[in-house]
């Protein structure tokens, strides 16, 4: 079995790109702290390369940015390619089969998803007082 879940931050913005065949391949780095500190008490987090395909990727380079906090499900590929200068090359990413957003867009609070803080309510709707004695439960 080869599945592994990350939580974590990005660490630059999303990159996206298109295949020939015109399939949006979308590629970013995820910052995942270790929980622990290293001997100076400094934090120490691991940096993952992470790649999103198809409708998935266009999702994560629309909402997400360098800061954005996300869960990354997917699996562990080892890729091998050759180099300019013709020597081997290898590297290990992630494929990504789903991507959670943790954090909130900032910004405009009209896109936020309808995410509100406080007693904001969304647009076209109207707070409920909890103290209201018509309610079943």
């Amino acid at each position: 079995m080869n599945r592994i879940i990350l939580i974590g931050n990005l660490t630059r913005d999303p990159e996206i790109t298109t295949t020939n065949n015109g399939v949006s391949v979308c590629r970013f780095s995820l910052a995942v702290p270790r929980g622990f500190a290293n001997s100076d008490n400094g934090p120490q987090a691991d940096f993952f390369n992470i790649v999103v395909w198809r409708g998935l990727a266009d999702n994560c380079h629309k909402f997400l940015k360098k800061g954005s906090k996300c869960c990354v499900i997917g699996r562990i590929q080892n890729v091998t390619y050759e180099a300019q200068d013709g020597t081997k090359r290898y590297t290990t990413e992630i494929t990504a089969s789903d991507v959670e957003f943790l954090s909130t867009r900032s910004g405009d609070s009209s896109q936020d998803g309808g995410v509100t803080t406080g007693n904001d309510a969304p647009s076209g709707l109207s707070p409920i007082d909890d103290d209201d004695s018509g309610l079943p439960f």
